[in-house]
């Protein structure tokens, strides 16, 4: 017994009193006992046989006493010493009670499924163990869990391991009768095993080493979102009137953050309202690429023509505007027309557009003079991508273009998405027989006179394409 603090001392000399009382009784009877028997003939053997007993008795109850000193009582599940629990206390996928709202326990499921789930609480006591509790009975196993603060409450997002006979809208009932509100699942995979903090750090470094990654970054971020890059100025030299406070706007399902290259970036996700712990984190990266300015990664592959000129693929960005200026004073109008889809007047003031790693990358072609012969691009368009090429017209017909397209498309998987297209016309034969030389599922649609082709990415074949091209010196990184 420990007295507990601010309490009254034990009264421990009661008991030392007694126990010193029943000693002596003791004595006194083994005495009295002794003599008696030691007085008979057989005394001093039953005397012996007595303490032998008599320390067999002792041994054997200090070994019993410690094999079941750590054992919890028979009716504690919970092995605290303290009272049972009641039987829909006891969770987790070893239960074999029935649950109270009618769902069965799954033990031991074979097949199970990852989702990510969002709903919002109660900012009270108990609220997020109801909720925990609920899924437990319904065999579901929480792997993460991530809390986002509100006014009026907290929404708790969760990456779940769930038998895969478990519907989403018995788990979404049962989450409501746990007090969960507007409640949100999606299917989730293997990527998002990853912790939080590693995932951001990974998006950090990846957006440190190249401005191009800063939306793709957001996107991965924040889920399944459109994001749209507006800038400054519009390609007829007018500003567009979008004005955005350098601490951002959070507006429910829109945030609209400072581009630090000019313009705004306006981020929606219908589906799910954004968080303000998502609209900080959105802002951090934006915040980082600012800071570190324009940047592009420097590797460049050089490759050997067929006929054995050598030329550099990099990456490019508007620090090459005057050369892809000079490039298009030396093209065609034909080449011009065929690209462009419009005036061949116009062409020179889409470059600082698509040039911009805010709306995509570009591969340059650069020839062992340091002229740049050749353009592709990787566009996003919300969420779709485009792939545009253009190739100076004494370079044609000598496989640059395929392998930019190639890189091209390799970009894309990289970067997750799901299928490209290509806006062209039936007359430009090169850039067809590109597509169809990336060996993918192609589709084709006539849309305003003009030839849409979409590749699907993932049927692309695991053997690596074909090039007319050959590596000259390899990569080279500086």
């Amino acid at each position: 017994m420990t007295p507990r603090r601010n309490a009254r001392p034990a009264h421990r000399w009661r008991h030392d009193v007694i126990e010193l009382a029943a000693m002596f009784t003791a004595v006194v009877v083994a005495d009295s006992i002794a003599k008696t028997i030691a007085k008979g003939p057989d005394g001093p053997y039953l005397l012996i046989f007595s303490a032998i007993a008599l320390v067999a008795t002792a041994g054997f109850h200090t070994w019993w006493a410690r094999r079941h000193s750590h054992a919890p009582p028979a009716d504690d599940p919970g092995g605290s010493g303290g009272s049972p629990l009641p039987p829909d206390a006891v969770t987790g996928t070893g239960a074999d009670t029935a649950a109270a709202d009618g769902s069965t326990p799954v033990a031991g499921a074979a097949e199970t499924t990852l989702w990510r789930m969002r709903t919002t609480v109660r900012d009270a006591p108990g609220s997020l163990a109801a909720l925990c509790t609920v899924l437990a009975r319904h065999g579901v196993d929480i792997l993460t869990l991530q809390t986002h603060p509100l006014a009026d409450g907290t929404v708790d997002e969760f990456l779940l391991r769930a038998p895969a006979s478990l519907q989403t809208g018995v788990l979404t009932r049962a989450v409501a009768a746990a007090g969960g509100s507007d409640t949100w699942t999606e299917r989730a995979d293997a990527h998002d095993l990853v912790d939080t903090p590693t995932r951001v750090l990974g998006l950090a470094a990846r957006t440190a080493l190249d401005s191009a990654e800063l939306p793709l970054a957001l996107r991965q971020l924040l889920g399944r979102c459109t994001l749209h890059s507006v800038p400054a100025v519009s390609l007829s030299g007018r500003p567009n009137g979008e004005t955005t406070p350098a601490e951002g706007v959070l507006e429910d399902t829109t945030m609209r953050l400072r581009d630090p290259h000019g313009g705004t970036l306006i981020i929606e996700r219908p589906y799910l309202p954004f968080t303000p712990t998502e609209f900080a984190r959105a802002r951090a990266l934006v915040e980082l690429d600012a800071r570190l300015g324009p940047r592009v990664p420097r590797a460049h592959d050089v490759l050997t023509l067929p006929e054995g000129n050598a030329i550099t693929v990099r990456r490019a960005d508007q620090r090459d505007l005057p050369a892809a200026r000079a490039m298009h004073d030396r093209c065609s109008e034909r080449t011009l027309r065929l690209r462009y889809h419009g005036p061949v007047g116009d062409a020179d003031r889409y470059l600082d557009h698509l040039l911009s790693p805010r709306f995509g990358r570009t591969l340059a072609v650069q020839t062992a003079s340091g002229r740049v012969v050749a353009l592709g691009h990787l566009l996003w368009d919300g969420d779709e991508t485009e792939v545009a090429l253009m190739v100076e017209d004494d370079w044609q017909r000598r496989g640059i273009g395929a392998e930019l397209l190639g890189r091209l498309v390799a970009m894309a998987e990289e970067a997750g998405c799901d299928s490209v297209y290509a806006v062209t016309q039936s007359s430009n034969t090169g850039m067809v027989a590109a597509m169809r030389g990336l060996n993918l599922p192609l589709d084709y649609q006539i849309e305003e006179g003009t030839l849409v082709i979409t590749a699907r990415l993932a049927g692309r074949p695991a053997a690596p394409r074909p090039t007319a091209l050959h590596p000259a010196q390899g990569r080279t990184e500086h």
